[in-house]
């Protein structure tokens, strides 16, 4: 029972963190089809500026340090999506991984000039700065603030992809845009709206993480390769999917470094394999031509 618990929440803390980046990312591609490489910057921009605005505050700060860190990389997010993402939309995939790479690189090398080659560390909030004890097993309390933020962020997804008129556009404009245009909406403008929440859903994420990790230039490379890897698992532009494609990842990650701590990187390669061997197009996602 010990290590059931403990391996439970941190199967939930990792998929949590991993759902929230993922699901921006999915969001993306599936209102817009741009596969965007860039991602991972916003990911770490969040992680970095929440370690500036909390600072030396023991966690003080941490409340509206990590809105604030959503809000502005989502500001940033609209400048890219205005800037560069709008030409993109009539390209080929392999067009806008170029692009969006090159924006990775430009990100990577503005964050070396603001915050340097040093690694960065940030409190988390007072309340979550202790540790729980769940039958005789002991983890971070923070483990569990991270599952509720995820939990809270896909419900708030949920409703309003289904609940609401912006959710009913932007899935309709994934299926005809012309007409979504016909009945005056104007879609250019939904496309940013789109695109700076799925930046601000990375910034998000690099902000609730960022008392649990070490930050350092190089993890916005590190993180797009698994929010890729939940995606594509659970199908690109599925949301329902991405929150499945989270847990399974997570629990690799986690039963990898419990039982086999050399091979615990290559696990989650496993996994992704395995799925995409029964259904290409991920568990929740649906084929295209």
């Amino acid at each position: 029972m010990h290590a059931f618990v403990v391996d439970l929440v941190s199967t939930l803390s990792t998929a949590g963190y991993l759902f929230i980046v993922s699901a921006g990312l999915t969001l993306v591609f599936g209102a817009m089809r741009v596969i965007n490489l860039a991602h991972g910057s916003f990911y770490m921009y969040g992680a970095f500026l929440v370690t500036t605005l909390v600072g030396a505050s023991s966690g003080a700060r941490f409340w509206w340090a990590v809105p604030a860190c959503a809000v502005a990389i989502g500001a940033v997010g609209a400048v890219v999506e205005l800037g560069v993402m709008r030409r993109l939309y009539r390209s080929e995939h392999l067009t806008q991984l170029l692009a969006t790479f090159g924006l990775l690189l430009i990100f990577a090398d503005l964050a070396l000039r603001l915050w340097g080659t040093g690694a960065r560390t940030v409190s988390s909030p007072s309340p979550f700065q202790g540790r729980i004890t769940i039958a005789g097993a002991t983890f971070p309390s923070y483990d569990i603030a991270i599952t509720v933020v995820a939990v809270l962020v896909g419900v708030g997804l949920w409703a309003m992809l289904t609940r609401t008129v912006v959710g009913w556009r932007i899935r309709a404009v994934v299926s005809d845009p012309e007409a979504l245009a016909a009945t005056g909406t104007n879609t250019h403008l939904l496309l940013t709206v789109v695109f700076a929440l799925g930046a601000g859903l990375a910034g998000l994420a690099g902000a609730i993480v960022a008392p649990q990790t070490s930050i350092a230039p190089g993890i916005d490379q590190a993180i797009i390769v698994s929010a890729f890897i939940v995606t594509v698992i659970g199908g690109l532009g599925s949301i329902a999917g991405t929150a499945l494609g989270a847990v399974l990842i997570g629990v690799a990650q986690t039963l990898g470094t419990r039982y086999a701590p050399n091979w615990a990187s290559t696990v989650i390669y496993v996994v992704l394999i395995a799925v995409l061997a029964v259904r290409p197009w991920g568990l929740l996602g649906a084929a295209e031509r």
